[in-house]
């Protein structure tokens, strides 16, 4: 059983010599626009273990001095794999904490009494399962008056100090540039403080806490002047929804309203990374800029999408000038002229949309995204919650069920999580009344109701939802998605809600994916042996079930993909309401007319309970309805400006070939 397929998605194929090359000079080279020291590896266990050898190999060292070795260590999720692998090398045998002194470098404040925290998960991932001394681990307080922080906070570094400083800094970059609990704004010289924690940090430690309600308004946190005093900094950042932030603190200005930048300033710091977290970075995302590329189809596109953005041109008046100004003589020199990259990355481009996303029946087929036969195909869209098909691919969905084909949808979690209470009681009281009204107001169901009305009464902040709530709330969520496909043209028989067990927890905080989930979806794809399947390319998604989701269908296709009727099926990837794939990655690309537009936005209002009061929009003030109209006329409009039919709206997809 393979559960975590989709890391091992590789939508570009970066040659190694761009992230690790062999040379200083080579290295120099590319690194010309990093002002941080940058290590880059091809996947986050790489790279922690990279850092955690590091870390081990300080420690080493102070010991051979005879000294302590001080450690102030974030609790941040890239750091958690560098702390299994420091806990496997104690295990071993190959490392002693004995000479260590750890600080925590931010509590939440305040933090009552068995609360969790970020010295709570210190202790679970790494400091209860090591040697060190209890005496030399110190974190800020969880409780004090307000009054006695700011000397608290004094007394903090005085410790530090007291101890000779700190040696070595780990803690990785977050989404919003923040180190430790350093907000954009902190300044250079700003010290051991109390900090307002920003929405970004809050919604990040809110499966910590069961909801961004209940993350405490501010953390205890060591400023930017005491971590840049360490004698070394560690930084990491791992996967896709890094990767803007990273570009920024290591290519961009130094600004106080990204903390990280300011690692720019320090002698050794050094910012570790995978792939995936540096794919901004020009060395791996504009490689033509420092050094000669290997170029293929995608990184030519790439690169003359970038080049028309530059010059304000569509594609075919790119002229061998605009080439040779901007870097990108190579491909003159390759093809011959600019007019032959021109019209190869035109035509390209211009063979990935279709206005038949099943296929168009007999026609010629050589130069489309989807082969002609079979006819009518048989379709498996797999959405993650019980609206991302029509946010994420509404339009197509309507495409294909108009065009005949046999379209399944499958919903592979209830979503109800993400129904407010105050929905859900308007639905109470109607179930009241009409239950009042055409006199089946049992007992029973009186005092069921009853119980639920004093539950909500009652319920405190974070606290789990009761069987009979979580099972009313998915009740919503199916109608809520029957309607939408009813709407869009699913034939009711073709919905299936699949209910996969990780998800099914109450809280937050997910299961882990295993035999039976991947069980269900594989019975699913047995059962209707289709010519298509559909799914959630989110890897960015903030909330995690997405990729949980891809990963438990990527699981069942990997069990099944020598099966026959398997090998005449294609598997593409869309993306929902958090990203767009970029256009020199998309394969197929459907476009919408301004009246499909319209309907695929009705699709997504069938959807009510996921307007304005649902939990978990996000600190994205548009609906998922104006998200995805803007991301769907933000591509159409990217095919126009490159001079390309100019479309309302485009929905985008990437085939995935299951791993050999």
């Amino acid at each position: 059983m393979k559960t975590n397929l989709s890391s091992q998605i590789k939508l570009d194929r970066i040659p190694k010599r761009y992230y690790a090359p062999d040379g200083e000079l080579e290295l120099a080279a590319l690194t010309r626009e990093e002002k941080v020291y940058t290590k880059i590896f091809e996947g986050s266990d790489e790279g922690s273990a990279y850092v955690a050898h590091d870390i081990a190999e300080l420690i080493h060292k102070c010991k051979a001095e005879h000294r302590h070795c001080v450690l102030a260590l974030g609790s941040g999720v890239g750091t958690h794999p560098v702390y299994a692998e420091l806990v496997r090398m104690y295990q071993a045998g190959e490392l002693s904490f004995s000479n260590v002194i750890v600080f925590n470098i931010g509590e939440y404040y305040p933090l009552p009494e068995g609360a969790p925290g970020t010295m709570s998960l210190l202790k679970e991932l790494l400091l209860d399962k090591v040697n060190i001394d209890p005496e030399n681990i110190h974190t800020p307080a969880k409780m004090i008056s307000k009054e006695d922080v700011y000397v608290y906070c004094k007394k903090y570094e005085e410790e530090i100090e007291a101890c000779g400083g700190i040696d070595l800094v780990l803690c990785e970059i977050g989404t919003a540039g923040n180190l430790a609990f350093n907000e954009p704004g902190s300044q250079l010289n700003s010290s051991c403080r109390l900090m307002l924690l920003g929405s970004d940090a809050r919604h990040m430690a809110s499966s910590q806490f069961n909801s961004s309600e209940n993350v405490p308004r501010c953390a205890i946190t060591l400023g930017i002047s005491n971590l840049m005093a360490a004698r070394r900094i560690i930084s990491v950042a791992w996967g896709e929804t890094k990767a803007n932030i990273v570009k920024r603190t290591i290519e961009g200005e130094i600004t106080d309203l990204i903390p990280s930048s300011f690692l720019q300033t320090h002698r050794r710091a050094k910012v570790v990374l995978d792939l995936s977290a540096a794919e901004a970075l020009t060395r791996i995302s504009r490689p033509w800029l420092v050094t000669s590329c290997e170029w293929d189809e995608k990184l030519i596109r790439r690169a003359i999408v970038w080049l028309c953005k530059v010059t304000g041109k569509p594609i075919l008046k790119l002229t061998d000038k605009d080439y040779n100004d901007n870097g990108l003589s190579e491909l003159v020199a390759l093809y011959g002229s600019a007019y032959n990259v021109n019209i190869r990355i035109f035509n390209s481009l211009q063979h990935t949309i279709t206005g038949w996303p099943g296929g168009k029946p007999n026609a010629d087929d050589t130069f489309r995204p989807e082969r002609a036969k079979p006819y009518p195909k048989r379709v498996i869209v797999f959405s993650p919650h019980p609206d991302d098909d029509v946010i994420s691919m509404g339009g197509t969905l309507k495409r294909l069920a108009v065009q005949k084909h046999d379209v399944h949808v499958a919903y592979e979690t209830s979503g109800n999580i993400a129904v407010g209470d105050e929905d859900m009681m308007r639905y109470i009281m109607l179930i009241d009344n009409i239950a009042k009204k055409f006199k089946f107001d049992t007992p029973e169901l009186l005092k069921e109701s009853s119980e639920i009305h004093k539950f909500i009464e009652q319920k405190k902040d974070g606290e789990s939802d009761t069987p009979d709530i979580r099972f009313i709330k998915t009740m919503i969520r199916r109608g809520e998605a029957r309607t939408a496909c009813n709407y869009i043209g699913i034939k009711p028989e073709n919905v299936h809600f699949l209910n996969l067990p990780f998800y099914e927890t109450g809280t937050i905080k997910k299961g882990d994916l295993t035999e039976a989930d991947i069980k269900i979806v594989k019975d699913l794809i047995e059962s209707v042996k289709p010519h298509q399947i559909f799914v959630a390319g989110d890897l960015a998604d903030p909330h995690g079930t997405h990729k949980v989701c891809l990963d438990a269908v990527l699981a069942a296709i990997d069990e099944i993909k020598d099966e026959e009727w398997m090998k005449d099926c294609r598997i593409w990837m869309y993306r929902g309401a958090w990203a767009e794939w970029e256009i020199d990655h998309i394969e197929m690309a459907v476009p919408l007319s301004p009246e499909e537009l319209r309907q695929k936005r009705n699709s997504i209002l069938k959807h009510q309970s996921q307007m304005e009061s649902a939990p978990f929009l996000g600190d994205d003030e548009r609906l998922f309805w104006q998200r995805a109209e803007d991301r769907n006329k933000a591509t159409a409009d990217l095919y126009a400006s490159l001079g390309l039919a100019s479309y309302e709206a485009i929905e985008a997809f990437v085939e995935y070939h299951p791993i050999r």
